[in-house]
């Protein structure tokens, strides 16, 4: 019986991760390591994305890892966006990294902490070719320590766009 039992949960889980893995498809995942010593205000962070596409859909997420010792609940980033004809775009973001309680909000464990934060969804490209998006930390500081990481993804959106 429980030989019959852990099958059928075995089966349960594989199917449950053959459908999580069918409902995105990540088009581009970059994240870039910040200097130990912190990220300074004129320093931006580059990213290149390819779009051939501009008839689907797609989200556009922002990854941030920091540290427990990041002494502000939030962070404020510009973002620069260069269209591929050379057009650009800047926008603020403020991310929200803890409740106002200071529980801090994200995953991780220990000292590390990883946010997911969506910018867009459903977004569609105007042109195809590569843009170039820019960050840059926002905060009234020259240089911000113990945020390690930053990071963009491009994730297809709706299921009904996918293909396996």
């Amino acid at each position: 019986m429980k030989s019959r039992f852990f099958g059928f949960f075995a089966l349960l889980v594989v199917a449950g991760f053959m459908l999580v893995s069918c409902n995105s498809t990540v088009l581009y995942d970059a994240q870039v390591d910040l200097p130990e010593g912190g990220w300074y205000k004129d320093e931006a962070v580059k990213f290149d994305i390819e779009v051939s596409d501009t008839l689907l859909p797609y989200d556009f997420k922002l990854n941030i890892n920091h540290t427990t010792d990041y002494r502000y609940s939030n962070l404020y980033l510009f973002m620069v966006t260069r269209f591929p004809d050379g057009k650009l775009s800047r926008d603020t973001i403020e991310v929200l990294l803890a409740y106002p309680n200071g529980e801090w909000l994200g995953k991780g464990w220990g000292v590390s902490r990883d946010m997911e934060i969506p910018l867009r969804s459903q977004l569609f490209f105007p042109q195809s070719g590569v843009y170039q998006f820019y960050l840059q930390q926002a905060m009234r500081t020259d240089t911000l320590k113990d945020v390690s990481r930053v990071g963009l993804q491009l994730v297809l959106s709706g299921e009904q766009y996918l293909q396996d």
